[in-house]
């Protein structure tokens, strides 16, 4: 099986480098010093569950070069797929899959605006993890896994055989019941990002001040009730069960929205709580702290993209 990773951040870097360590034929499309690091030195990966190389990897800095794949794994910026949808439309045919990673809930909506339905699974992933320098990546904590499953939640040959991959490559995989919950499960959790950022606080910081942790779960809140409006399944103690995970997380650990916002780069703010602010307007209900959060990251994302 042919498969291209599509951006070769924190993300791509890790699953694409499991999938390549175990034999796959993998090309990576990546940029900039990142990719002239992987060209010259391989890929490699620092993980607190072991470290590993790929010493020989196929990357490039183009999508058309990657010829046609039969599994294209999307890990760019939630921002980032529309422009990359363009592009591979001409790269796929009939039988490619496109599994998108993304944070977010839009990203199978915006590829299907260019792509058929019938080349799109839904997917997401849970990890921490960054680029820590070029050619090296760094994976923090979480137990990585990806959760991915067809849109009308149906078990195709697909995707027990991309699931069968997973396996083999040391890739915890699950195939989802219900894509649409665990997508919108995902996205409640990682909207702390945008109170990460605001406050200047790890996770650590966020909630071991009771004002901070109060804060949290109210935005949790908001954002699972406009679930509820919009007619996603998802248990009542969702929020609970979201914030004793966030208890576990590493207390000086960030997220990758917190440190762009923090770095003076554009973030995916549009993507999280942006979101939850345009749904909770379409569908009258308010959500006060998710609006006071977007509305004061909105400034900095403005400067960030010279708009």
């Amino acid at each position: 099986m042919n498969i291209a990773i599509i951006g070769v951040g924190g993300v791509g870097g890790y699953f694409g480098g499991k999938l390549a360590h175990a034999g796959y034929d993998v090309t990576f499309v990546a940029r900039g010093e990142h990719l002239k690091a992987i060209q010259q030195n391989g890929l490699v990966v620092k993980s607190i569950l072991g470290d590993f190389k790929v010493e020989s990897v196929k990357a490039t800095d183009s999508i058309k070069s990657i010829g046609t794949a039969d599994l294209i794994i999307t890990s760019v910026k939630a921002w980032q797929i529309k422009e990359i949808a363009r592009e591979l439309k001409d790269v796929i045919n009939s039988n490619t899959t496109i599994l998108p990673l993304q944070n977010g809930i839009l990203a199978t909506e915006e590829l299907r605006e260019f792509i058929n339905r019938e080349n799109v699974v839904g997917g997401l992933c849970r990890i921490i993890s960054k680029i820590e320098s070029p050619g090296v990546i760094n994976h923090l904590g979480l137990e990585p896994v990806i959760i991915f499953g067809e849109l009308d939640n149906s078990v195709t040959e697909r995707i027990q055989m991309i699931n069968e991959i997973f396996s083999e490559a040391g890739i915890r995989s699950i195939i989802s019941k219900d894509i649409d919950a665990d997508l919108w499960e995902k996205f409640i959790a990682i909207c702390v990002s945008g109170l990460l950022a605001i406050t200047k606080t790890t996770y650590g910081e966020l909630r071991e001040l009771k004002e901070t942790r109060q804060l949290m779960i109210d935005l949790f809140r908001e954002i699972y009730l406009l679930s509820q409006k919009v007619g996603i399944k998802i248990d009542s103690d969702f929020v609970e069960r979201t914030v004793e995970s966030i208890d576990k997380v590493p207390y000086n650990n960030t997220s990758s929205l917190t440190r762009d916002v923090w770095a003076g780069k554009p973030s995916e703010i549009e993507y999280q709580n942006g979101t939850v602010v345009k749904l909770a307007q379409k569908y009258g209900i308010d959500v006060p702290i998710n609006r006071f959060v977007y509305s004061c990251i909105l400034p900095m994302e403005k400067k960030a993209r010279k708009q």
